[in-house]
């Protein structure tokens, strides 16, 4: 922790009881080790997810050098695609990639949405709800392996998976790997996802599950496929789906439903493809076409989880010098499609404040990231509430709720416009 204050210590206090994943030893045993075992660093990100990327660039931009610790032996660009909205377009721009990834993506112009047995309920076109929408869905790997493009040579270090962090009384963190290789960092930068160890070590609790899983999947079309620009949604009774047109040739789909408990890991692709496609057997044919023409291997089950920051019980997001940022701070349910986006928007506020930190020693680094979290909090604090929110409301099973739901609520009552409020975000370049 950046001081020694009675309140720092007494936070490091409280963790000493846990599970020695990560423990606190005595700086004087930090110090006698030889500069050879023990490598000094200034800015030190962990994870190489979008968060952790983004935030690595961002700071590259602003002229200041981190090293991305990544667990993985590569990228991990395994998943399928995410949706981005105008915000996460506008931190893209921001730092000087965005016009790379317009190029390979569709521009989505609207929404449909649906009941179960095909009747349309409701369209909307979102330029005409708020002109300065930008919507497009884009393949995880494809934005990771373009944030990574840009950054410095030998900047992501692999095969770097954290096994323990330790506080030292001058304000530096030991990070020490499970390799045994150790890092004394000035500054650490959580961006290790939604169970991210950094964040256990700062005393958030797991996250919760929701109450309802997902399975995900990307399909491919060689010769092209054949839904127009919109994001398409189709209503059940705890159970909903929905796809979008990703590229040209790939179309990126979701099937969501209740369930009282996360259930076993499955990795057998072809056991999870042949499980999500019994949820729907009897839905519209063109949602049974898009599983149908996925790879095996890019179909995927999750269970929805979240983590509610309340005001005044949760840990703040940094702790003297490390701090969290994206899914390892605020996980959100994909609800919004805020997920990534709020992730993109922390990456560069927090570059900003830190890299006047740094320059300038005018406010400290502790203090740019107090302000960093203030800023944060009001935004990332609400959007979670309203993403379960609105996931409650669309997984609800009672006969007559739903009906109310598909036959006055959206045709009659929903208007988008409110709805997309929250992607308005002033980002200006880097």
């Amino acid at each position: 922790m950046a001081t020694t204050t009675t309140s720092s210590f007494a936070f490091l206090k409280s963790h000493t009881h846990t599970k020695t994943l990560f423990t606190r030893r005595s700086y004087k045993a930090i110090k006698a080790q030889s500069q050879t075992d023990v490598r000094e660093e200034q800015v030190v990100v962990v994870g190489a997810g979008i968060a952790g990327l983004a935030t690595a660039l961002s700071l590259h931009r602003l002229g200041v050098r981190s090293l991305v610790l990544e667990q993985a032996q590569s990228l991990r660009t395994g998943g399928t695609s995410l949706t981005l909205f105008k915000n996460g377009w506008r931190v893209l721009d921001a730092i000087g990639v965005a016009n790379d990834l317009r190029t390979q993506f569709l521009e989505i112009q609207g929404m449909v949405v649906k009941s179960v047995d095909g009747r349309e309920l409701r369209a909307f076109n979102f330029k005409q709800e708020d002109p300065s929408q930008e919507v497009r869905a884009v393949e995880r790997r494809v934005l990771l392996e373009t944030l990574a493009s840009q950054l410095p040579r030998d900047t992501i270090q692999y095969s770097s998976q954290l096994q323990r962090i330790e506080a030292t009384p001058n304000g530096d963190t030991l990070l020490e790997l499970v390799d045994g290789s150790k890092l004394l960092a000035k500054i650490v930068i959580g961006c290790d996802g939604i169970r991210s160890p950094i964040a256990k070590w700062m005393g958030f609790p797991e996250p919760k599950y929701v109450g309802h899983c997902a399975f995900r999947g990307l399909a491919s079309y060689s010769d092209g496929q054949p839904f127009g620009p919109r994001v398409n949604y189709i209503y059940g009774r705890g159970l909903r789906a929905g796809f979008v047109p990703v590229s040209p040739t790939k179309v990126y789909w979701f099937i969501c439903f209740n369930s009282p408990s996360a259930g076993p890991k499955i990795t057998d692709s072809l056991e999870l493809k042949k499980q999500a496609k019994e949820l729907v057997k009897n839905w519209p044919s063109e949602l049974l076409n898009i599983v149908d023409s996925t790879p095996d291997d890019t179909v995927i089950k999750t269970p929805l989880v979240d983590r509610w920051l309340w005001p005044a019980i949760s840990p703040s997001a940094s702790a003297g010098r490390v701090v969290v940022v994206g899914d390892a701070w605020h996980p959100m349910t994909p609800n919004l499609g805020q997920g990534a986006c709020c992730a993109l928007e922390d990456s560069v506020v927090l570059a900003k404040k830190l890299a006047r930190a740094i320059n300038s020693e005018d406010p400290s680094v502790e203090e740019a990231f107090r302000s960093y979290g203030a800023e944060r909090w009001p935004r990332v604090f609400p959007l979670t509430i309203r993403a379960n929110l609105v996931g409650s409301v669309l997984q609800w099973e009672n006969p007559l709720v739903c009906s109310v739901r598909n036959n006055i609520v959206i045709p009659k009552l929903v208007r988008l416009g409110p709805l997309l409020e929250h992607t308005n975000f002033t980002c200006e370049g880097l």
